[in-house]
């Protein structure tokens, strides 16, 4: 039995554009580079100019790519984004390119081996904040529609957005005052990470997170911890005594109320999360269930900011008041009003030596459970293999949270949503010597090259059979690619 003509054709154009894509790496690292020395921190307290700078340079990166329809964008108190589109040729599905150019603040820069926002190799990995989380997932999108040139099988759409980082507070108003300019049939969200190097994956269920202040106050002033220490509870010592009924004494998450879902399809080693996680010896895991339901499917709450006075400044008083921030990660499945409102009840309702505690609600994004089915799925399936050389990916969870996740899937239902990634376990995305991987930064610029051939090869196929694909935009996916 032969191989379909067809077949061999589409092997050879594949072949052919995953050569054009290593070609066009060096200008595409350039270009990464370029983007990742720009401090696009959109938090409060740091600078906005490099956020407008940072969508500037990527604005202009799209233009000399041959996009011609560009635009930076902002809703009121919005950071801005950037849209850039590509004519749907007929008949043809619009996919949407999903990356953000917004990074993490960089902490202490003294903890870095180099400094955070001058790119430097090391060995195989690039160093430097936002080289992977998410200036990469730009490149890559930059990479696909150049290798395909003026011979783009699908419509695209990129949208790069300003302040993932910082929760996305106005994503929603802004896609729904640009649903139309944004509509698409099948969104690519590449801002997750691989099982590893070598081994590619699509992300299925992400978590969702909720966090919160938590304030007490025991005292009207700071008062000498000798003259009134033992019976006068100082704040500080009262905020550890209820930042400790969080969890039990297995470490489990002791906010009542909470959903688990269910068990993972793959696990990970505990000699290979200790050493990812960077564990020290001795410290035990904490929790139940395999590693991958505790970090993937299990809620998780941690105390990630205090204000007190630090150990160089203390001296001998009681203190007064202490206030913490408190973030939770909620499994899949769970609805996040809920989960907020356990988890205040929880602080308020264990407030020792009672202690008034005040407690304020802060950010929250829902988790995601992604439908793994139909064409575009299969297409991705076959993509990465092709580009990892025969290995077949696998589907995982994210511990993390991508909350603009579910106001896509909200705002336009009938998309099939693939969530890929440039990451891998090492690249410690949002902690000191964030890195990509080259040799895996280009096998995702290729895979994504060739999904986007796919696509276009699967709504021709439909047509051939007979299938009538409707423009782009309508509810409706183009024959081939309905799940």
């Amino acid at each position: 039995m032969t191989d379909h003509p067809h077949s061999a054709v589409a092997a050879r154009a594949d072949a052919d554009l995953a050569t054009e894509v290593r070609r066009l790496l060096p200008e595409i690292r350039a270009g990464l580079e370029a983007l990742a020395r720009i401090p696009s921190v959109g938090f409060p307290g740091f600078d906005p100019s490099h956020v407008r700078r940072s969508a500037e340079a990527t604005a202009e990166l799209f233009r000399a790519a041959g996009v011609e329809d560009v635009r930076i964008l902002s809703v009121a108190g919005g950071h801005p984004a950037v849209v850039a589109r590509k004519p749907v040729p007929p008949g043809a599905p619009t996919v949407l390119l999903y990356a953000h150019h917004d990074v993490q603040p960089p902490g202490d820069e003294a903890e870095w081996d180099s400094p955070p926002f001058e790119p430097t190799q090391r060995g195989d990995r690039l160093y430097g904040r936002g080289v992977a989380d998410d200036k990469a997932g730009v490149a890559a999108h930059l990479a696909a529609i150049r290798a395909h040139g003026d011979a783009l099988p699908v419509g695209v759409t990129v949208f790069v957005e300003g302040e993932e980082e910082c929760g996305s507070p106005t994503l929603g108003l802004f896609l729904s005052e640009h649903r139309d300019l944004l509509a698409a049939d099948v969104i690519v969200i590449a801002d997750s990470t691989n099982w590893a190097v070598g081994q590619p994956a699509l992300t299925t269920s992400l978590r969702g997170f909720v966090d919160c202040h938590v304030e007490v106050r025991t005292l009207r002033q700071g008062v000498h911890s000798g003259a009134f220490g033992g019976p006068a509870p100082d704040a500080l010592t009262t905020l550890c005594r209820l930042l400790a009924t969080l969890h039990d004494e297995r470490g489990e998450v002791a906010v009542a109320g909470l959903v688990t879902a269910g068990p993972s399809k793959v696990d990970m080693t505990e000699e290979q999360f200790r050493h990812e996680s960077g564990l020290l010896d001795g410290v035990s895991l904490i929790g139940s269930g395999s590693i991958a339901e505790r970090i993937w499917n299990k809620p998780a709450v941690s105390v990630i900011g205090i204000d007190c006075p630090s150990v160089k400044n203390a001296s001998n008083t009681l203190i007064a008041a202490a206030r913490a921030k408190v973030s939770m990660r909620v499994a899949p499945g769970q609805q996040v009003a809920p989960a907020m409102r356990a988890l205040l009840d929880h602080l308020v309702e264990h407030a020792p030596w009672g202690v008034t505690v005040t407690v304020t609600p802060g950010e929250s994004g829902a988790p995601y459970a992604i439908d793994a089915s139909g064409p575009a799925y299969d297409a991705a399936r076959e993509a990465f293999r092709e580009a990892w050389d025969g290995v077949n990916p696998v589907d995982i969870g994210l511990g993390g949270s991508i909350p603009f996740i579910a106001a896509f899937a909200t705002m336009f239902p009938q998309a099939s949503m693939l969530v890929t990634g440039v990451e891998d376990p090492l690249s410690q995305a949002h902690g000191v010597n964030e890195s990509l991987h080259l040799g895996e930064f280009a096998r995702v610029c290729v895979a994504e090259a060739l999904l986007l051939a796919k696509l276009g090869r699967q709504v021709g196929a439909a047509s051939h059979a007979g299938g009538a694909a409707p423009s782009s935009g309508q509810a409706a996916a183009p024959p081939g690619l309905a799940g």
